[in-house]
């Protein structure tokens, strides 16, 4: 990995590639996506059987193929381990617990005047879950988005997940039964995000899609989002750690390599106060890899977006972390809780020595839906929140009216809408 100094010109420059990594002219992207949405939304079914047989492969004869009848799921249940399946139920009961403690309540309050003014609290009616497919297996995924919104009361969740010409990941369909989701259709890609937007004869449509994919699926979501609600737009994903040069260098190297195998486009960082841990720290890197299977991609995203900062203190390091406002931030260092102070802007924050990212993915209890790019300054991790919509309440009785009544009218003459105004008035002359 290269090595630099935030003292060094050149730093701006890497900094800045490895933030604009995901930019891109997508248009053609684009106008491939809009040409597949219009097809589905005017030709439903017909046009996603097509779709599904040219991207994916699977020849569907009829619409209702589509969908995973359940006797399919029981079979891919009884296809892995036992205590594979026990450890998705693990992992699915830890992020129960932790999403439970995020549930809110409908409120409201009593003026004296009789008035009550409060929030309805009510979850969204329908959800898709898109699950990537390919040579990719994320039952994680599936887990992550489901239970928030089962929590939530999401009363139907469905999900979608490319087909191939061996069926469904039997790990993917284990962790949709486990997450108690109510249907899964073998479609993929922007057809997929189509589908679940506008709906067919097969498929219905829902409230809200969420869930990660290709520049193909990630712009269908875009494309569609104000039809229906959206998570967010993912990009690459990302790891930023920062050390004062405690711990074991092999375990940072680790941890960075376990983002930098996702896919080329990943960024792996180290900020660390200590020039010896900076050496030892690439050193690791360069040993590690080489025993990945997945060493080509992780290779390319090092070197691309891979890069050690050695910093004037752990003041600075925080400072520059909260810049980047990375996706994924480790605190290795040996008074994390002080640390903790200073960062504003971070997907999900690992503390100390023990506490590797891959935690987060799997089974601490966290959501790994987490906001990538710098988008962490201003966006939260997929939660409970994501699944519900808040509705204002208001009751006035005629002494409140009274009260208000002549100030609301005088605002509306301020802002030129009479009939506003109008509208108060007339419920307080007599």
């Amino acid at each position: 990995m290269r090595i630099f100094s935030t003292k060094e010109k050149v730093l701006v420059q890497v900094l800045d590639v490895i933030l604009k990594r995901s930019e891109s002219d997508i248009s053609q992207v684009e106008a491939s996506v809009n040409d597949i949405l219009k097809d589905i939304r005017k030709n439903g079914d017909k046009s996603l059987l097509k779709y599904t047989e040219r991207f994916d492969g699977v020849r569907i004869r009829q619409g209702r193929g589509l969908r995973v009848k359940s006797q399919e799921i029981q079979k891919a249940i009884k296809k892995i381990p036992k205590k594979d399946l026990a450890i998705l139920k693990l992992a699915a009961k830890r992020i129960e617990k932790f999403h439970k403690m995020q549930l809110s309540n409908s409120w409201a309050f009593t003026e004296k005047d009789g008035t009550i003014l409060g929030q309805r609290v009510t979850p969204l009616e329908r959800i898709g879950i898109y699950v990537p497919g390919g040579k990719a297996v994320y039952p994680s995924t599936v887990l992550m988005n489901a239970i928030p919104a089962k929590i939530a009361g999401v009363k139907e969740i469905i999900m979608a997940t490319p087909p191939s010409k061996n069926g469904i990941n039997p790990y993917v369909l284990s962790a949709a039964h486990v997450a108690g989701i109510d249907e899964v259709y073998q479609i993929g890609g922007a057809q997929a995000i189509a589908a679940l937007a506008y709906g067919t004869e097969t498929i219905p449509t829902v409230d809200k899609i969420v869930g990660p994919g290709n520049i193909y699926v990630a712009t269908a979501k875009k494309l569609v989002f104000g039809l229906v609600d959206i998570d967010m737009i993912a990009g690459p994903s990302e790891i930023l750690v920062i050390n004062d040069g405690s711990g074991e260098p092999s375990w940072i190297a680790a941890d960075l390599l376990s983002q930098a195998e996702h896919d080329e486009l990943a960024s792996s960082i180290l900020l660390t106060t200590s020039r010896k841990m900076a050496e030892t720290a690439a050193k690791e890197v360069s040993n590690q890899i080489r025993h990945l299977k997945r060493q080509a991609i992780a290779r390319s995203s090092i070197a691309k977006y891979g890069a050690i900062i050695i910093t004037n203190g752990l003041a600075e390091a925080a400072s520059l972390s909260n810049q980047i406002a990375p996706e994924h931030l480790e605190l290795f260092v040996r008074k994390p809780f002080e640390l903790l102070k200073k960062i504003k802007n971070a997907g999900a924050i690992f503390l100390g020595h023990n506490t590797p990212e891959a935690l987060g993915d799997y089974m601490a209890g966290p959501n790994h839906t987490l906001p990538t790019g710098g988008t962490a300054r201003f966006s939260s991790p997929l939660g409970v929140e994501d699944f519900i919509k808040r509705s204002n309440v208001l009751a006035f009785s005629i002494k409140g009216l009274k009260r208000l009544g002549r100030n609301v009218a005088r605002f509306a003459e301020v802002e030129g809408l009479e009939a506003h105004g109008k509208s108060v008035l007339a419920r307080i002359k007599k």
